[in-house]
């Protein structure tokens, strides 16, 4: 097993399932960061601050850590965004205070006025006259972006709409494939790897869900390690070609 100096983790289903703990995340994080190493929760959530998700991890999860730990594709978004487009652009929104304050704190201009980029995530108060905002200027010529391609999140109801969802809405009304930033994609991980200045080798991408954590890593070329707390199962993941590089039911077993 590879001495890796950084861990990359998946919130919902591997840290925790929705207000329910998982202690044994909780003592995961500790050892790993009693052991020194470094820690970046990489999450598609772009509705939250990472002052939110933070606050949340330590009083409602027994885990402590900063804003400098979390790592949202709201964040990525408007760090992918810093990388190809001068400060100042202007973009259109889609999305809730987490994708806004990231895009606003880069320098980017919220308006619905020209705009160069559209961007949307999910968004619980989206309305007709948004999504039709949204269409017309992409139509117009500003550039499509999409925080993440989740079809679905979990919630206490049960498998409600995701940020996916509401992207391919888009997609489909202006017939334009959308840049995509989170998980599964590479983008999201390259941003990360830039910001804790790691090379790949040395990070490894820990989550429940095969199709957005693992393919995210293998779609980056890093080590991976499923854990069975959250949505893959055992049967199903048996099946897929490429397999995580590491497979555990609970992060106690894991050897730091």
């Amino acid at each position: 097993m590879k001495d890796y100096q950084g861990y990359f983790i998946d919130l919902d289903g591997t840290t925790y399932k929705g207000k329910k703990q998982i202690p044994a995340a909780a003592r995961f994080i500790k050892r790993l960061q009693d052991a020194g190493k470094c820690v970046l929760f990489v999450t598609n959530n772009s509705t939250r601050t990472p002052d939110f998700v933070a606050n949340n991890l330590r009083n409602n999860h027994n885990i402590n850590v900063t804003t400098e730990n979390i790592y949202t594709t709201a964040i990525a978004t408007a760090d992918y965004l810093l990388s190809i487009a001068p400060i100042g652009s202007k973009v259109y929104v889609i999305g809730e205070s987490g994708l806004k304050s990231a895009l606003q704190n880069r320098g980017f201009i919220i308006t619905d006025e020209r705009p160069d980029y559209v961007i949307v995530g999910l968004d619980t108060s989206v309305t007709y006259a948004k999504l039709e905002k949204a269409v017309l200027l992409i139509r117009q010529g500003a550039k499509f972006i999409g925080t993440n391609a989740d079809s679905n999140l979990p919630n206490e109801r049960g498998m409600v709409p995701g940020a996916g969802s509401i992207v391919k809405l888009v997609e489909y009304a202006t017939q334009q494939k959308p840049i995509m930033i989170g998980k599964p994609e590479a983008i999201i991980m390259q941003m990360a790897l830039a910001k804790v200045q790691l090379p790949k080798e040395k990070v490894i991408m820990v989550g429940d869900n095969y199709h957005t954590d693992i393919e995210a890593a293998i779609n980056v070329g890093m080590d991976s390690l499923l854990v069975y707390t959250g949505l893959s199962r055992p049967e199903e993941v048996i099946k897929e070609k490429i397999q995580p590089t590491y497979k555990v039911n609970s992060l106690d077993e894991w050897q730091i």
